[in-house]
């Protein structure tokens, strides 16, 4: 019967949770020493009922800090002979970059494409919250449990939160790829309080990509491309009518000779409608009202009012005897034969339209 004088156990592996000590035919003894290394716990068993739970410290074994042990194995006064007990380590260090992905497509209703299959992939980290839980609910007896045995079973909870995550979030599909550190907040959330329940917490989760259906990857592409085009839909024709023409011209047959004529046609209908663009705000100018004085007082009048907003007297030119329209350049009335020359009543010299003084002899004209 061998006494082991310390109970210890050096992890050298990279995935193992729960850690059986083999005690084969060795016994633990009063005055044992127990190791209990940082991200460790240990635990004491009996007969498959967990008992004694020790952080990470060095421990002398007695009945002290050992209760639970003690009152099963019905030690009153403590022990002095040397006893049998499972031994667990459990690793409660973070197990990072564990993968995790949608074996079938995820269905989700979009208000763009309506019923729609998507499939997600990622990372998660986990670790042990809670060892003794974890030995209660999932690990038991065995004498060895890796994360092999539990990924699994994780992933299946993360497609089920993964599915309410969307809904609740409410992203469109298109948006889903700019939007992947909201969605794991919120099945990192979602996904919490199941796990605890059996002693595990989720430490990280994060989506790494989001993918559609090749159909609908082929429309949104087929879709850019047409935005494209009709953004650019005159350079496009153009380069077609340049292609367009060159063949033409290496074909004198009477259809290239058509062709030639038709797409002549279409550029000149083309150049046509950039000359009437480039005139267009020529004759919009030109729609504007004319201005013109005014022949009594001179003022710049704009339209074509038959009297002057400043003086009030006829825009056109009448005669002063009869009143008939004239024209500006008349020296005598049609109707009437009056002169109509302005003339100085003091010199009669003859006055441009619109003077207010001679000026020859500085009459005023009234």
């Amino acid at each position: 019967m061998g006494i082991l004088k310390i109970v210890e156990w050096k992890d050298e592996s990279k995935n193992t949770i729960v850690h059986k000590i083999d005690l084969k035919k060795d016994y633990v003894n009063r005055g044992s020493k127990l190791i209990v290394r940082e991200s460790q716990v240990c635990i004491f068993s009996d007969k498959g009922r967990m008992a004694d739970v020790f952080l990470p410290g060095t421990y002398t074994l007695e009945t002290d800090n050992i209760p639970i042990i003690t009152k099963l194995l019905s030690w009153k006064y403590g022990f002095e002979s040397p006893f049998k007990s499972d031994i667990f380590f459990v690793n409660t260090k973070q197990f990072t970059g564990n993968n995790w992905g949608t074996k079938n497509p995820i269905i989700v209703r979009d208000d763009d494409f309506g019923a729609v299959r998507v499939r997600g992939f990622g990372k998660y980290s986990f670790k042990v919250k809670d060892a003794y839980i974890f030995m209660t609910e999932l690990s038991g007896t065995n004498s060895s449990y890796k994360t092999d045995e539990i990924v699994e079973w994780i992933k299946s909870k993360v497609v089920t939160h993964i599915t309410d995550a969307i809904g609740e979030a409410h992203i469109p599909v298109l948006d889903m790829a700019s939007n992947l550190v909201e969605l794991g907040e919120i099945v990192l959330k979602n996904l919490t309080p199941s796990l605890e329940k059996i002693g595990i917490t989720l430490t990280d989760f994060t989506f790494e990509n989001f993918s559609m259906p090749e159909e609908l990857e082929k429309a949104l592409d087929e879709q850019t491309k047409l935005g494209m085009m009709r953004k650019n839909i005159d350079v496009y024709t153009q380069m077609g009518q340049v292609e367009a023409l060159k063949t033409a011209a290496g074909n004198p047959g009477t259809a290239g000779t058509m062709m030639g004529a038709g797409i002549g046609l279409g550029m000149g209908a083309n150049m046509g409608a950039q000359f009437s663009n480039m005139t267009k705000p020529m004759a919009e100018e030109s729609k504007k009202a004319p201005t013109k004085p005014c022949p009594h007082c001179g003022k710049l009048v704009e339209g074509n009012p038959k009297f002057c907003p400043e003086c009030g007297k006829p825009m056109a030119k009448t005669c002063p005897k009869c009143g008939a329209i004239v024209s500006e350049n008349a020296k005598f009335c049609p109707e009437c034969g009056q002169s109509l020359r302005l003339v100085c009543p003091n010199c009669q010299t003859e006055l441009k339209p619109g003077s207010k003084f001679c000026p020859e002899c500085g009459t005023k004209i009234e």
